[in-house]
């Protein structure tokens, strides 16, 4: 967790209800979030969308979200994809470039066996990109690609619109600036630098990585770059560079991204098995899946899959203990509520005492696997959470609350149960770094 500077800003009011038609999911909006909080937060199956963090609610929804992340160090292209990335160096590169640039600049006859016998990703997805290459020759195309900040301009917003019209058919008043900049733009996350164990410095934050075909903008991939991981928000791109399989060049760019620079894992999104759309996420292997339960990852293999094809809601968790209950008169207890320093990965189904009164609205009452129960957030001091309730001055505790000593967590809705349904979600050790808006309620 953050040890020092600003700590991350998430509304204090935060509903347990459906955020979008396909399932459930437990939301809140944030206006600062660190690169290492929210690498924390999305390996406990949450994710951003703008400013707004949702946990879908894998038991309760028709089409469960999963989340699942690639190792980069692991990762071996298929045939497919090699052909992929072959294919559009040579457009790119041309048939007169190439002969020209063998003529000009030999390869050893080690290095030509090696290339021929050998696919290496950090090599191919660089070999056609302008600054990497020798000239002259010129190539038959100019390909740049560039990694930016994820600011505004007319130049990226003109390739939203026009992926949002070709390829989603959306209608001109959902592809507006001002919904690209609220969805894609202008992210909650502090863009900083970080240094590896490996000595290597890393960017942080949200980034566009651009692809420029001849000067002009064709693609950009929407990333978050976290302290261990490159995690995909978005890729679009322009109709004129959809034969080129682009979904598949700017995943292995970014795998290669994060091989590269040292984050290592690969977040592709939330998986959605019901989703025909979603199934190429899987095409890049070794794949592995966040247990909703406790937290852990699993190898997300054939077994898996086949879970996922006769059930919407998979915990090889509580799939294991089912295995070893048969026969028995009941099955083990779940383990005890996640905590973000927990390097064992263990969490908590969730539960209730069983004497609340809560309304269903209640995260308590959900049922929402991975969230401790009420009674267990009984024991959680929240009373020295920080609040935001000007925009300048001195930060507030949550103690500092009129009826905040009077009021109950089991008394829902009312703010003390709202803190404690965010923490929950959160994870009961964020109270040291969790600061409250009181300012965003409402808005």
């Amino acid at each position: 967790m953050e040890s020092s500077g600003t700590p991350p800003i998430i509304d204090a009011v935060a509903d347990y209800e459906y955020i979008h038609p396909i399932g459930f999911a437990y939301y809140a909006t944030t206006s600062s979030l660190s690169p290492k909080f929210y690498q924390t937060i999305v390996d406990r199956c949450w994710r951003r969308s703008g400013k707004i963090l949702y946990r879908p609610d894998q038991r309760r929804s028709c089409c469960p979200h999963y989340t699942i992340r690639l190792d980069s160090y692991e990762f071996k292209p298929s045939r497919v994809q090699r052909h992929t990335v072959n294919r559009f160096n040579r457009f790119v590169l041309g048939d007169e470039y190439t002969k020209e640039a063998a003529r000009l600049y030999p390869k050893t006859r080690e290095q030509a066996k090696q290339r021929n016998n050998e696919f290496v990703l950090t090599e191919r997805v660089h070999e056609a990109e302008y600054d990497r290459l020798k000239t002259p020759p010129e190539p038959a195309h100019r390909l740049v690609v560039t990694l930016e900040d994820d600011n505004y301009t007319d130049e990226k917003y003109h390739v939203y619109d026009n992926y949002q019209k070709n390829v989603h058919h959306d209608p001109p008043e959902n592809r507006t600036k001002r919904s690209f900049t609220r969805f894609l733009c202008n992210s909650p996350l502090r863009r900083q630098t970080m240094l590896g164990a490996d000595g290597k410095k890393r960017r942080l934050g949200s980034y566009h990585q651009c692809y420029r075909l001849d000067g002009k903008l064709v693609a950009i991939g929407v990333l978050d770059l976290l302290p261990y991981a490159v995690s995909s928000v978005y890729f679009l791109y322009d109709e004129s560079f959809q034969s080129f399989a682009p979904g598949k060049l700017g995943a292995l760019h970014e795998i290669a991204l994060a091989y590269e620079e040292g984050y290592r894992w690969w977040y592709p999104g939330f998986y959605i098995h019901s989703c025909p759309k979603m199934r190429y996420k899987i095409d890049y292997a070794p794949q592995y899946i966040l247990d909703p339960e406790t937290l852990h990852w699993d190898v997300l293999d054939r077994k898996v899959l086949d879970l996922l094809d006769k059930k919407p809601f998979v915990s090889l968790y509580l799939e294991r203990h089912k295995e070893l209950a048969n026969g028995k008169a009941e099955e083990p207890p779940p383990n005890k509520a996640p905590k973000l320093d927990d390097t064992n990965g263990t969490g908590v189904a969730a539960g209730t005492s069983g004497e609340e009164e809560e309304n269903d609205r209640s995260l308590f009452r959900a049922n929402m696997p991975g969230i401790p129960s009420i009674a267990y957030m009984q024991g959680v001091d929240l009373n020295h959470i920080a609040l935001k309730g000007m925009r300048t001055g001195p930060l507030y505790e949550t103690s500092d609350l009129v009826g905040w000593d009077s009021s109950s967590i089991y008394q829902w809705p009312g703010v003390k149960a709202g803190v404690a349904e965010l923490v929950a979600a959160l994870g009961t050790d964020c109270v040291d770094v969790l600061c409250l808006d009181l300012l965003g309620v409402g808005e």
